[in-house]
């Protein structure tokens, strides 16, 4: 049984969930997310899984999250339980991670430890769970993910996963043969066959979309927000941004009845997910019957260029007290170059909007330290921001420092230097006098979200090392070094449809150690 303690706060969420499914089924999955319960219950891919995982009659899915209380966990010798059976997660023969970003690897750590089981996929027995990851990570760069798994889901997982249980209990999930059942599969990276080379994303079909929420809590950055995707996908070409047009075919609308069709009737909250929510061709049409049904709604993301009068009086009437769009770049130049088609004008007529509308602020966001910017184009950016604030007077700047990603065109380029980073936070502050809120992320820690996104399965070393160090930002620095990490420029090439196809069981056969 789970401790008193962890068995009550799981019994406390439990109780104020909506959705819950206890189930039983001759084959389980523990469902894990390595980052806590608010940010679990607030990923979408997290949820539909577990509701896909149960509609199938012989699988049941139960969840497990990284704990507040992790280390203290650790230091205690308590084992991780899942929240729906109350069994210990190392219980289970299968663990299936969804993995958002670079440093919640961390996390998984942490949660593997706290089942009792090497991090290490080397180092674990023969007769461990299998160990799968998926996730949004994957979607970038999955390798530094690699020391950890057993197979890792490429891409959209939500076909992928569900035939990767199915098989693994099949075949006992027994972790040899399943490894060899699905090396050289499209969307399946195998790291002790593929060492650091992936295979191409992985693309769900229309007919397992769009993906929703199954429960509803009050306890989640999200508050009791029932989500559903509205698109999948981005029709632009941001030359930074992962889900840009060139990856899986760009964007897929979800028809306005078929997203409206899935909303429950007990849902008084509702979040609009999609990479380019605003550019649905029908999301005015979704939002006003929302609106109009008296529903509070959130939008994931909320483009400039796209947004009028009528839609953002519909916001307003949706709940909203803050206008969230992206500026991304400090200047017009900066913007052009990163292909960004959002211009001062639209942001003006957005604060002309917020003010209109009685809504209190208007948030942008932003990167600093993209290729070629320089003093000039904060300069820019202050001057700008300094007109803004007098069109409305609450303005909130999010800033997040330029972290080069996989399957982009700016895949490779350098990371700016913490210290060019925080020169240029000081000058935009400086300039700025207090008009304007600031409120960015961290350079140091960008900086190594930069040697995970740009790194190989070392880099995944790396963390491990300087995770159980202690973690702080030296312990990333000392683990980096000697581990001989560095960047290794853009990708040349991942695998091709025919090197997918032909068969690695031979390969598999003589590397998988963990199966001597």
């Amino acid at each position: 049984m789970s401790s008193p303690t962890q068995r009550e706060e799981h019994q406390r969420l439990l109780n104020d969930e909506e959705g819950t499914i206890f189930k039983d089924a001759p084959n389980r999955v523990a469902l894990c997310y390595p980052s806590p319960y608010r940010a679990a219950m607030s990923s979408l891919g997290y949820q539909s899984i577990y509701r896909q995982v149960n509609e199938c009659e012989s699988l049941a899915a139960d969840r497990a999250m990284l704990p507040d209380d992790a280390q203290d966990m650790l230091k205690r010798g308590e084992l991780l339980h899942t929240m729906e059976a109350n069994r210990p997660v190392a219980h289970y023969s299968m663990l299936a991670f969804s993995v958002a970003y670079e440093l919640e690897i961390a996390g998984v750590i942490d949660c593997l430890r706290l089942c009792k089981l090497p991090p290490l996929a080397t180092e674990r027995p023969a007769d461990a769970p299998l160990v799968i990851a998926g996730g949004p990570l994957t979607f970038s760069n999955p390798v530094p993910l690699a020391p950890f798994f057993d197979i890792i889901i490429v891409g959209e997982g939500e076909e992928l996963f569900l035939e990767l249980c199915t098989v693994a209990a099949k075949l006992g999930f027994e972790r040899r043969r399943v490894c060899e059942h699905f090396a050289g599969k499209a969307g399946f990276y195998l790291p002790a066959v593929d060492a650091d080379l992936c295979p191409p994303i992985a693309q769900a079909s229309m007919a397992s979309l769009p993906a929703r929420s199954q429960i509803i809590t009050p306890n989640t950055e999200l508050r009791s927000m029932f989500l559903t995707e509205v698109a999948r996908g981005c029709s632009r070409g941001c030359t930074y941004c992962v889900m840009r047009r060139s990856t899986n075919g760009g964007m897929r609308a979800i028809p306005p009845e078929e997203v409206l069709a899935g909303i429950p009737s007990h849902a008084s909250r509702v979040g609009l997910v999609g990479a380019a929510v605003t550019d649905h061709p029908k999301i005015t049409e979704i939002v006003a019957h929302l609106v109009d049904r008296g529903l509070e709604i959130g939008i994931s993301s909320l483009r400039a260029d796209k947004l009028d009068d009528n839609f953002v009086s519909l916001l307003g009437r949706g709940g909203y007290r803050t206008l969230t769009v992206a500026l991304d770049a400090p200047s017009q130049r900066m913007r052009s170059e990163i292909e960004r088609v959002t211009q001062e004008r639209h942001v003006i007529r957005c604060a002309e909007m917020v003010r209109r509308h009685k809504l209190h602020t208007l948030k942008l966001y932003m990167i600093l330290g993209l290729p070629g910017e320089t003093d000039g184009d904060i300069d820019e950016l202050v001057d700008f921001m300094m007109r803004l604030h007098k069109v409305h007077g609450k303005i909130a700047l999010g800033i997040a420092p330029f972290v080069a990603k996989r399957h982009t065109p700016l895949d490779g380029e350098p990371f700016a230097g913490i210290s060019v980073v925080e020169k240029r936070l000081k000058r935009l502050r400086k300039g700025l006098k207090g008009q304007v809120i600031v409120r960015p992320t961290s350079a140091r820690w960008a900086w190594v979200e930069y040697m995970l996104a740009q790194g190989t399965s070392s880099a995944g070393l790396a963390l491990y090392d300087a995770h159980l160090a202690g973690g702080r930002f030296a312990d990333y620095k000392r683990a980096f070094k000697e581990r001989g990490c560095e960047p290794t420029g853009p990708v040349a090439r991942v695998l091709s449809s025919a090197e997918i196809q032909r068969s690695k069981r031979e390969a598999l056969r003589k590397r998988l150690v963990v199966q001597q």
